[in-house]
């Protein structure tokens, strides 16, 4: 493998890496859970003030109603002490307040059913958000499980960068293993055939190739005796 190719490796791991985070399916998933849990933040807030509202509204209500049951006392009173003037602007106060009543009790319906409405929505938020959590930790669990089983799958076949390296680096050491065995066995055969000299061997040419014949000599007589037993027991044919 050149250093060429080596570095583009590298380098198409790191984008490959970068690609794939950007593209997590996992954080995509748990993005989508927090967006729906800032709606449903902003939904309770909404609400919130929505009630506070109608509790306001309620408050006024009831502070109208006192002044309109105040009045009418007033009235009376004054009908009782024979003062017509006096329980003529108690009655219409009266009745300013019960103008001001139906006034306040429209806009605290309005704003109940407004209530209503939110509070629905936020239960369905809630309803929705906790099923969409329990699909999210399901699917990550699935996805997680899938990419172990393709990092083994790949480690086992070798489909992994790790292995192709791995791989590649064993056949350079078999390769250089087999030339270095070749280059001894010629180093080998050129040293006893004398066409190198050994520097500690003072033996002239003429003494190395006799001792080179005698080898020769030896091995051949040892062939012969490993192949004598075989002869034994052998009859001469009788002519």
């Amino acid at each position: 493998m050149s250093i060429f190719k080596h570095a583009a490796d590298i380098l198409e791991a790191k984008v490959n890496r970068l690609l794939s985070r950007a593209e997590d399916p996992a954080e995509t998933l748990d993005l989508s859970y927090e967006k729906m849990l800032t709606n449903l933040q902003e939904g309770k807030r909404h609400l919130a003030d929505v009630v506070t509202e109608q509790i306001s509204l309620e408050n006024q209500i009831a502070q109208a109603q006192k002044q309109a049951a105040k009045a009418e006392d007033n009235a009376r009173m004054a009908l009782n002490a024979n003062r017509e003037d006096l329980a003529r602007s108690a009655l219409a106060e009266k009745q300013a307040e019960a103008q001001k009543i139906a006034a306040l009790q429209e806009a605290h319906d309005t704003v109940a059913a407004q209530a209503r409405k939110l509070m629905d929505y936020e239960h369905a938020l809630q309803d929705r958000i906790e099923q969409f959590h329990t699909q999210k930790e399901v699917m990550k669990s699935q996805m997680a499980a899938a990419q172990a089983q393709v990092k083994v799958t790949e480690s086992l076949t070798g489909l992994g960068h790790g292995l192709d390296d791995a791989g590649d680096a064993l056949r350079r050491a078999q390769d250089r293993t087999a030339q270095e065995q070749a280059k001894a066995q010629a180093m080998d055969g050129l040293l006893e055939s004398g066409v190198i000299n050994d520097p500690l061997d003072h033996r002239t040419q003429t003494e190395r190739e006799m001792d080179t014949r005698v080898r020769q000599f030896i091995g051949k007589n040892r062939q012969f005796r490993n192949a004598a037993p075989a002869f034994i027991g052998v009859s001469a044919p009788i002519f």
